[in-house]
């Protein structure tokens, strides 16, 4: 295994590079909060079973380009960018002459602290834990050849989609289906209905059951995503001028039709035959097309970028995406507010259109937070939190004051 130091891009080089990171993080960010509101909002979404509030035309149009355009498509996006920013770290370390084994490890250990309480307190289907072990995995890789990093993502992909492909087509064959469940009995609805105990304890019951789930459906291609970002970063590939330019019509004239074709058939699925072997078999064509729909929407993004009204919004998501971390725990914190008994106690009461309306209402209340924040504060709450852990001193709080 040959060792490659991590390249330290110029002073411009590196500050055009992150805001376009920073800028494709909040973009991610946005897709999460789309997709993550339903685990709130609806007491059925991702069981076999569908609420009769959520059973109309409507309804099931909207689940259709959820399903289709979102789901497992913007955790890959942000896991692609977390293996692009452990090459940040590593540049950073080198920098400074510091040891990076060290500081990697105090970042995980304490990224998984925040995942489980997150988990236990917030949210019992969150990631943060799963990336914080994973990345151990990317730092015992961290020599990895950017080629054989690709490799073995590519393998590893493959892999893991052809099993779960596999375990659909064996469910199907053997006639195993899942029971409906009942709306009464649902035990998200029963404790998110009850009160801040009962939901308390339900995202403590759950965690672990779920977090295993996760593992096992999100895990693999998560890891992908990891090395395919670890391999972008040592190419520089996300530094203007970026270098995969020459290639991108071509990459999108592949990504997207093949990365679509998968999405479209996992969402079909979901919308008209939810639970049992075929949507199993469905989800892993699905994941196994994810990331050429993930690429093409990151792809699309960095071209956005580009153009006059592109780099607005870029200099707009960017506050978003440096202070990520907080952002996600936060959406989190707000959904529990409005659906679950640490507040409005609002799931399966809202209409379709407007659980949409509240993902860009949340969405735009995020970004004015986080542009508010960034003008007075070198790094989110959470951020500064982990680089005082990976760095073991307490970094400045506020800017300092600009000279009236």
């Amino acid at each position: 295994m040959t060792v490659i130091a991590p390249a330290i891009p110029s002073a411009n080089a590196t500050k055009a590079r992150l805001e376009h990171v920073n800028a494709l993080r909040g973009f991610a960010l946005f897709g999460i909060l789309a997709v993550n509101i339903w685990a709130f909002a609806d007491p059925f979404y991702g069981t076999e079973a569908t609420s009769r509030f959520y059973d109309h035309g409507l309804d099931r149009f909207i689940h259709l380009l959820t399903s289709t355009l979102l789901e497992t498509k913007f955790y890959l996006l942000f896991s692609f960018l977390f293996g692009y920013s452990f090459t940040l770290q590593m540049a950073s370390a080198e920098r400074a002459g510091a040891a990076f084994v060290p500081r990697m490890l105090r970042r995980q250990v304490t990224l998984l602290v925040i995942g489980v309480l997150h988990g236990l307190l917030l949210f019992h289907g969150e990631i943060l834990s799963i990336y914080a072990l994973l990345g151990l995995v990317l730092l015992l890789g961290r020599h990895l050849k950017p080629r054989t990093a690709v490799v073995i993502a590519s393998g590893l992909t493959l892999t893991a989609c052809s099993l779960l492909i596999a375990l659909g087509g064996l469910t199907m064959a053997s006639g195993d289906v899942f029971d409906n469940l009942i709306l009464n009995s649902n035990p998200a609805l029963t404790a998110f209905h009850a009160g801040p105990l009962s939901t308390l304890a339900y995202h403590v019951e759950q965690l672990v059951p779920t977090q295993l789930f996760l593992w096992l459906i999100q895990g693999p291609s998560a890891l992908a995503m990891f090395l395919f970002g670890y391999a972008a970063g040592r190419r520089l590939w996300l530094v203007e001028p970026y270098g995969f330019a020459a290639y991108e019509p071509l990459l999108l004239k592949i990504a997207l039709p093949l990365g679509l074709s998968g999405a479209l058939f996992y969402g079909l699925v979901a919308v008209v035959a939810p639970g049992g072997g075929l949507e199993l078999l469905a989800f892993g064509v699905g994941e196994l097309t994810a990331p050429l729909l993930a690429a093409t929407y990151a792809l699309l993004m960095l071209r956005w970028f580009r153009t006059p009204g592109g780099q607005r919004l870029s200099a707009r998501l960017a506050p978003m995406g440096r202070m990520s971390l907080s952002n996600y725990i936060l959406q989190s914190l707000i959904l529990g507010l409005l659906f679950s008994g640490y507040g409005l106690r609002l799931m399966n009461e809202l209409p379709s259109l407007i659980v949409v309306l509240l993902v860009a209402l949340i969405f735009i209340l995020q970004l004015w937070i986080s542009a508010h924040w960034m003008r007075r504060h070198q790094y989110g709450p959470m951020e500064w939190l982990l680089r005082s852990a990976t760095l073991l001193t307490w970094p400045n709080w506020r800017r300092a004051a600009t000279p009236g």
